[in-house]
């Protein structure tokens, strides 16, 4: 399944960034950069990459309208390793020092494969210069506690993630060698590395399972399961009266408040300069944005087979039901009558089923990229995604036919 293999090859949103780039080159897609002039072709493919962790495309067709915009997110809930990371334990061990990413579930993390991806810094030439890396084999482990030094582990366990959630890296013999076996994974010598970015991810492979083969489970399925399905939508997809807009923002895991973020200023001014080489006005550029429309793609919560009760009594998603319509009351999502109904006609044209999803009323839900782009981008939006189970476990589940639906959604969006 191309979205599993993907999946593998991103163990954070730098490889994400890097995957979307190959595929978007390999379709004679041109990249751009934030820093050059932009000279723009009509029913050219383009990309442009914000901080090696976001990325935007985008195509002009000969009769320009409206911008027809796909947004999803690249990050997932993980740990970071932070700065002068080792720390020696009883003259026997080395573990990491790391903190949390996102607000994830703790407890899969343990007794399991571990690595570290991410990118290093250094300078070349003169210049700083990012380069990824994918430690790519099973380095570290976050052993549990034994139910014999802890008897009411199974009554409930509140983590410490100071304390519980560090992982062993290696013996004695390993102290001073976690910085040198990153630059070697990266190609470089310890020395030049002047700052990294690097987080855990989990080795588990990515599976189909089930009685029928019904179900997918990977790490990342948030929202690497929209995005990768949005990009194969915008590269099949041929919009002749619209301006087709592919984005894959980072870090909404931690509130999106980055300049790769949704809360940044990165898609509204690619729309500017896009605006600007079509020579809009300003009186233009203001009419093409209250036509547009943009579908801001994040995943949301099944029913869960242990817990039907946390589901709200009469909007009740499946996995494998098709495309997840987001409501909130507090605008948490941007679904609102208009934008549903647009959402639905959609829907319709490209066969996909569409379930409804509102979180139960005396429990507090999360926030997506919708809202927070519109603080930038003023056009109509609705939210959107997929059904899951464990969401923000390092190994969560959907429907192994959800993202055929999400794909074909995002064609016809885009078509």
């Amino acid at each position: 399944m191309e979205l599993l293999n993907f999946i593998e090859k991103s163990p954070t949103a730098f490889q994400s960034v890097l995957e979307m780039k190959q595929e978007l080159l390999a379709a004679g897609a041109k990249e751009l950069f934030e820093s050059d002039s932009w000279s723009l072709d009509r029913d050219q493919d383009y990309f442009v990459i914000k901080n090696d962790s976001a990325l935007l495309a985008f195509r002009i067709p000969e009769n320009t309208g409206s911008f027809h915009i796909f947004a999803a997110h690249g990050d997932s809930p993980s740990f970071k390793i932070k700065e002068n990371p080792e720390i020696v334990v009883e003259n026997a061990y080395v573990k990491l020092n790391v903190e949390r990413y996102g607000g994830m579930l703790m407890a899969p993390w343990f007794d399991r494969p571990l690595s570290v991806a991410g990118r290093v810094i250094v300078e070349r030439d003169g210049k700083i210069q990012s380069i990824p890396v994918n430690i790519d084999r099973d380095l570290l482990l976050i052993p549990n506690l034994a139910v014999h030094m802890n008897r009411e582990a199974n009554d409930g366990m509140k983590y410490n993630a100071q304390q519980d959630l560090l992982p062993l890296y290696g013996g004695i013999e390993a102290k001073g060698t976690f910085m040198k076996t990153v630059a070697e994974a990266a190609g470089v010598s310890e020395e030049e590395i002047l700052g990294h970015d690097l987080c855990l991810y989990p080795r588990v492979k990515p599976v189909v399972w089930g009685a029928l083969g019904e179900f997918i489970s990977a790490p990342r399925i948030d929202d690497l399961e929209c995005a990768y399905a949005g990009l194969q939508g915008f590269l099949s997809g041929k919009k002749k009266d619209a301006i087709s807009v592919f984005c894959m923002f980072d870090n909404e895991e931690v509130g999106s408040s980055s300049i790769q973020g949704a809360a940044g200023f990165f898609l509204a001014d690619t729309l500017l300069r896009i605006s600007e080489a079509l020579q809009d006005t300003e009186e233009q550029r203001i009419r093409r944005l209250s036509e547009s429309f943009l579908i801001s793609a994040d995943n949301g919560h099944a029913v869960h087979p242990n817990h039907p009760e946390k589901t709200d009594p009469t909007n009740r998603p499946k996995v494998n039901g098709g495309i997840l319509l987001k409501y909130s009351a507090n605008l948490r999502y941007t679904t609102d009558g208009k934008s549903a109904a647009q959402l639905r006609r959609l829907c319709k044209k490209a066969g996909v089923p569409v379930q409804t999803f509102f979180n139960r009323s005396d429990m507090m839900g999360g926030s997506t990229l919708g809202n927070i782009s519109l603080s930038k981008v003023p056009v109509h939006s609705v939210d959107i995604g997929l059904a899951q189970l464990a969401m923000h476990s390092c190994f969560e589940t959907a429907g192994a036919k959800d993202y055929e639906y999400m794909k074909a959604l995002a064609e016809g969006f885009f078509s």
